[in-house]
């Protein structure tokens, strides 16, 4: 089987999109079962430079669940840490596993590490796409609307890499997403222009712009992310001035459909980006949306490994 990787949402087909999240339903409601565990043998390196909760946690244990084995790996444990270049780690790690699964700061070390890998690599993170979480998100919204055709989501915050990963998976799934950010804080222009070429095959909508309740009015789902990504802790006092009209909270939420879901990727921040009142309220499937990662993930595995 040719290597599959897994860069950012493109890298596989729209079909594929709805693959992944079906089966991550299907698994997940113990519907997608096989005679025998469909990932034994089989191991993934996860290489570790950011730390991580959801990400580590979904990934290990979906491949306990799946037959297989998950080795972490941070850059402590390994030479890359000591300067061994990406490349020489990709090559070598292939020699022992069967695929890799890393979360980058840059996007780069992700387009490095496929290039000299012979096994197939997951984006777990970098700096400018989430591709993981996007189908875990996308699976949620899903679950909780029935459709994903049609259906707006809002997010409202800093254009950043969980945004860019959303605004690819909405293009491929014909959803509408409408994104407010501040301005010099939109997502980037290359990602935005990718998206609306997918968009005029599916019907989606993208909409990009400063005012939040522009962008929430009439939602289906509106999502929202820390304001100061890992790498950006120096940048964190002078984001919370400039971001503070980005809140999602109970008068934003107004302006959305009254049935409206509420998500966030987690970590939060409460009381800067959400409030606890929505959070931790009735429209919030934060916490659904935590444990999806577990499903989607599998079903990734599942798919690039050929059982599904």
């Amino acid at each position: 089987m040719a290597k599959r990787d897994f860069r950012t949402l493109f890298d596989i087909s729209r079909d594929e999109v709805l693959k992944v999240i079906d089966s991550a339903i299907a698994l997940k409601e113990g519907k997608l079962k096989f005679s025998m565990p469909p990932l034994q043998g089989k191991t993934l390196a996860m290489i570790f430079l950011k730390s991580s909760t959801r990400t580590r946690i979904s990934f290990e244990v979906g491949m306990y669940q799946l037959g297989g084995y998950a080795l972490f790996l941070s850059s402590r444990d390994i030479q890359l840490g000591r300067g061994e270049t990406i490349a020489d780690t990709a090559r070598v790690l292939s020699r022992f596993c069967d695929a890799i699964m890393a979360r980058v700061f840059g996007h780069s070390d992700i387009e490095e590490l496929a290039e000299y890998a012979s096994v197939p690599v997951i984006n777990g993170l970098s700096d400018k796409h989430h591709p993981c979480q996007a189908l875990a998100d996308f699976q949620t919204i899903k679950e909780k609307k029935g459709k994903l055709k049609g259906v707006k989501l809002a997010y409202v915050g800093d254009g950043n890499n969980v945004c860019h990963s959303l605004i690819e998976a909405a293009a491929m799934v014909g959803a509408e997403i409408s994104v407010a950010a501040p301005k010099g804080y939109e997502p980037a222009k290359d990602v935005v222009k990718n998206a609306e070429k997918e968009a005029k095959k599916t019907g989606a909508r993208i909409s990009i712009m400063n005012d939040a309740f522009a962008a929430v009015k009439d939602a289906d789902a509106v999502y929202t992310d820390v304001w100061a990504s890992m790498g950006q802790e120096d940048e964190a006092e002078e984001r919370k001035k400039i971001f503070a009209p980005y809140q999602v909270n109970a008068e934003l939420l107004k302006a959305a459909k009254p049935d409206a879901i509420v998500l966030h990727c987690l970590p939060a921040h409460r009381g800067e980006e959400i409030t606890d009142e929505v959070i931790d309220g009735p429209k919030s499937v934060v916490f659904d949306q935590a444990e999806n990662r577990l499903h989607v993930q599998k079903a990734l595995l599942l798919l690039l490994f050929g059982k599904i």
